[in-house]
């Protein structure tokens, strides 16, 4: 489990955040996210809030501890990291509950300083950038949001894609019965990827496509490319009816009947390369699982 409680000696009738500061040696933003985030508690593991007072002589804080399955760096550099994420692993818990995630291996390997930068939906695999530090997080987060990157996707699209295309369709939420699902629409917020063929299967009617993102929405590559006609292989939520899709994200779906509905047991959309300057220094960086796509499609 990546939450584990730490048991501290405390003093009753102390407000919370001047024992973790003063005590603790807590940094004070450090404190707050921890009250605010309801991870400190009682010894009746009651949560104590934002000033509220110790009522016990002992509190437990609950930190987030990383766990390795074996998952390492693809390269690491003096400021940041970058992995190679396999399909069906969250980047970040959603709960304390979460088994694993990507932040595990960040944690166990870089310490509880280092961060994501970004980040990509689970089913989807590929590269994702970490910052060691706090500095480094900074500056890499805003270098994100004022888009000073080049980022590149393989898939495999059902139908023949024969030549380049730009798709410019604004995208919002669907708003019906899939929550996370979302549409194009003519008011929705602009969005534009360009897709570029590489292969085509004529047996499995299957393309082999690069997609660049010029925006980035929200399962952007996936409903563009589905409102072309072209559903990614393996997408258990566009091109899928709202019954399986929804058993699916409630864990419901077996992998049987995943791939019968889907005629694949994973999403094939992989975060491919990553082209950005830091500090001066301009890096380029292509996955190691990129064969896995050409020899699927053969």
């Amino acid at each position: 489990m990546p939450f584990t409680l730490k048991k501290h000696k405390a003093i009753i009738g102390k407000k919370i955040q001047i024992f973790l500061i003063h005590e603790l040696g807590l940094d004070p933003k450090v404190g707050q996210r921890l009250t605010s985030k309801g991870r400190i508690f009682d010894e009746n593991m009651n949560t104590i809030n934002t000033g509220e007072t110790i009522p016990t002589d002992y509190i437990y804080i609950a930190v987030f501890e990383g766990i390795s399955r074996g998952l390492k760096p693809l390269i690491e550099f003096n400021d940041f990291a970058i992995f190679d994420k396999p399909t069906n692993l969250m980047v970040h818990p959603i709960s304390k509950n979460t088994p694993y995630s990507l932040l595990d291996e960040i944690r166990f390997h870089f310490g509880e300083d280092a961060n994501l930068i970004h980040r990509i939906d689970a089913e989807t695999s590929g590269l994702i950038i970490v910052g060691k530090n706090k500095k480094s997080e900074i500056a890499l987060k805003e270098m994100f949001q004022e888009k000073k990157y080049h980022k590149s996707y393989l898939a495999i699209a059902q139908g023949h894609i024969k030549e380049e295309i730009t798709i410019n369709k604004g995208l919002d939420r669907e708003g019906l019965v899939i929550g996370v699902r979302m549409k194009v629409c003519d008011d929705g917020k602009e969005s534009v990827t360009i897709i570029k063929p590489i292969k085509y299967n004529k047996e499995k009617d299957l393309t082999l496509i690069e997609a660049i993102p010029l925006t980035g929405r929200q399962h952007q590559i996936r409903v563009h490319l589905y409102s072309m006609g072209h559903r990614i292989l393996g997408d258990p939520i566009y091109g899928v009816d709202d019954e399986n899709a929804e058993n699916y994200l409630n864990k419901t779906l077996s992998e049987e009947d995943r791939f019968e509905v889907t005629k694949s047991n994973r999403l094939w959309l992989h975060a491919n390369y990553l082209e950005f300057t830091f500090k001066d220094v301009t890096y380029k960086i292509f996955s190691k699982n990129k064969d896995l796509y050409e020899q699927f499609i053969n």
